[in-house]
């Protein structure tokens, strides 16, 4: 009788251990660690892509939506993507009228779990998490031609993530585009050409329109910095702004307006592209010539790489007819040192780094 009890317990020991070996190590994902290149395509072709490229090699591997779910044609234009919770939003542009959509994916294995399209998705330009299982899609809205091309007031589609499924749209501005989430308000903007100069602010526990504020000229929100200031870029000029008082803290004027500007991990530094250089400025300067040099190159997009620190930029063939390429950089001292460069698809145009 005891030797009975004694090898039950063993055997429901060794049980048990074959059950944590199994369960406590799970299978890591295709796309782990890594940067997701976010190639633009050919607007006309219709085939923008998203890459992969790992932190610790140089081997990209390319359009991963459609490696993932064969039976997904190219479809679109590739505008932006994000992350909530989980699951991957790609933005998908299409040329021809009422092809649009947003693809929602699992984000580790991009695995296609819903298709928002059209009429709940019409030009979109930018996405970002506003909740747990929240997102905001800023959509110009049906286009237009020629000086009419923004007819309509575009609108923000509110995306819940539980269901997968468009549950608003707040009207916005002309060509809303890029946004800024700060404290439980967003920040929204509009494409430089839209000659919009309003900037619209919404709450996010309402999903609806706090206030409108005249600009002055067509604002575009980069980011919030070390200090909780929300800069905008306008035109020729970077401005800082208290989000909480709406107060101008100040204004940056640049020679030309200033291209692919991004903010460091820390939130203590821009890097932009002017006059075919690459440029670094503290978020504590006063003048815009307080800028440094970084790079003596300029790039389409820039991105940096929040676990590394390393600088992203991208460039691109003419006629984006070619595949374009991504140039890595270490950004630890005041110029940065080039790393290597990469081979991605046709128009790199944005960095999402996991």
């Amino acid at each position: 009788m005891k030797y009975q009890v004694t090898k039950g317990i063993a055997l429901s020991l060794l049980a048990l251990s074959v059950w944590n070996c199994k369960t406590s190590d799970p299978e890591p994902t295709p796309y782990e660690s890594g940067v997701y290149i976010l190639n633009a395509g050919n607007f006309f072709s219709n085939n923008g892509t998203i890459s992969f490229l790992p932190r610790t090699g140089n081997t990209v591997a390319t359009n991963i939506l459609q490696a993932a779910n064969p039976s997904l044609l190219p479809s679109g234009g590739l505008q932006g993507y994000t992350e909530v919770n989980g699951k991957g939003l790609i933005l998908i542009d299409n040329s021809s009228a009422a092809q649009d959509k947003v693809e929602i994916v699992e984000s580790g294995t991009f695995t296609s779990r819903a298709t928002l399209k059209t009429p709940d998705i019409e030009n979109p330009r930018q996405v970002i998490a506003v909740g747990p299982n929240k997102a905001y899609v800023s959509c110009w809205d049906v286009s237009g031609s020629g000086n009419a091309f923004y007819k309509d007031p575009g609108y923000i589609a509110v995306v819940d993530l539980n269901t997968n499924a468009l549950v608003k749209k707040i009207p916005a501005v002309k060509g809303v585009e890029k946004m800024v989430v700060a404290g439980t308000e967003a920040f929204v903007g509009s494409n430089a050409y839209s000659g919009d100069q309003t900037l619209l602010v919404i709450d996010l526990n309402t999903d609806t329109e706090k206030q409108r504020i005249a600009f002055g000229s067509t604002p575009e929100p980069i980011a919030l910095d070390a200090n909780g200031k929300l800069w905008i870029q306008a035109g020729k000029d970077l401005v800082q702004i208290d989000p909480s008082t709406r107060i101008v803290a100040k204004r940056l004027t640049f020679a030309a307006a200033p291209g692919s500007v991004t903010i460091s991990p820390d939130k203590r530094n821009f890097y932009y592209t002017l006059s075919g250089r690459t440029y670094r400025l503290p978020i504590e300067a006063t003048a815009a010539a307080s800028a440094s040099q970084f790079i003596a190159r300029s790039f389409s997009a820039l991105g940096i790489d929040p676990q590394t620190g390393r600088l992203y930029g991208s460039q691109s063939p003419l006629l984006y007819t070619q595949a374009g390429y991504v140039l890595r950089y270490e950004a630890t001292g005041s110029t940065g040192t080039l790393v290597d460069s990469v081979r991605a698809e046709i128009a790199p145009s944005g960095f999402y780094f996991r």
